[in-house]
């Protein structure tokens, strides 16, 4: 990689950072299309985002992408939202516009092409259960519904939060059956039997922890579970579900494919499908 004066910079704002994929696929992705720029990790404390976004523009950066735990929180730090991701009240991915800050969310595109290429799930009529309530939740739920899930279920630590956060897509998705429940209320366990389609938003798992809220016992055999989380091997949920022979993939597949989308809004060049899940599988083997 050869840098100059002229190198655009590109980056990935979160806490933390130092496990992400980010920088090894989109380096890769300039490289190949021959792209004078780079990307890289900047490690920022939630108290610290709004001098980061500052420095966005004082450094003339030219994109970010944006990750836990401030894919909210950023909002009202700049200057455009996009339509779709003021829905889904989240951003992970931000471009540089002669200094306007603009915001898109690429989560929820990323996830809809992971779970139907690598489950095969197809969303009309399904019952749906989200873990979690925060950013990757919205952008799972607003894709969910938009696509014709018949149900869907926010189970989070505090209910109240997922029960705000279905209060605002009531009104967007009126043939969707919303419903929010806390891991220790009794009816969790009825919801969590009866979901086609399971998906781990939290960042539960991300340091190799087991999730002690998803007992796999009172999964029915015929249930999808997808874990946001990603791995170039398996998290602790998709190894524990495979031993138990449940249809599971974790979130390397939506990785690549909101990674492919930022690059588009970034560049403007539309990579081919599956060109950085591939990249990723390939360095895995090296």
């Amino acid at each position: 990689m050869s840098l100059s004066g002229k190198s655009q910079i590109y980056g990935l704002l979160g806490d933390p950072v130092a496990h992400s994929l980010s920088p090894l696929m989109q380096n890769h992705a300039f490289q190949t299309h021959h792209i004078d720029a780079v990307y890289v990790p900047f490690h920022v404390l939630s108290n610290h985002l709004q001098a980061a976004v500052s420095g966005l523009r004082a450094l003339h950066v030219a994109g970010v992408n944006v990750t836990i735990p401030h894919k909210e929180a950023i909002l009202p730090l700049l200057d455009q939202i996009d339509s779709a991701a003021q829905l889904i009240g989240a951003v992970n991915t931000v471009v540089n516009q002669a200094g306007a800050l603009i915001g898109y969310n690429t989560d929820a595109s990323g996830f809809m092409r992971a779970v139907r290429q690598e489950l095969d799930f197809k969303p009309e009529g399904r019952d749906v259960l989200l873990l979690g309530a925060g950013g990757a939740c919205r952008a799972a739920a607003v894709t969910l519904a938009a696509a014709g899930v018949k149900s869907i279920v926010i189970a989070n630590r505090h209910s109240s939060r997922a029960e705000k956060l279905i209060s605002e897509l009531i009104p967007h998705f009126i043939s969707v059956q919303f419903a929010a429940v806390d891991y220790n209320h009794n009816d969790y366990l009825e919801v969590l039997s009866a979901a086609d389609l399971i998906v781990n938003t939290t960042s539960v798992g991300l340091h190799g922890e087991e999730i002690n809220f998803l007992p796999l016992e009172h999964i029915k055999g015929s249930a999808l579970i997808y874990d946001m989380i990603y791995s170039l091997s398996e998290t602790p949920l998709i190894k524990s579900a495979r031993a138990m022979r449940l249809l599971c993939t974790h979130g390397l597949g939506m990785l690549a494919a909101q990674g492919e989308d930022a690059f588009f809004l970034w560049t403007g060049v539309r990579l081919p499908t599956g060109f950085m899940r591939q990249f990723l599988l390939q360095a895995k083997c090296k």
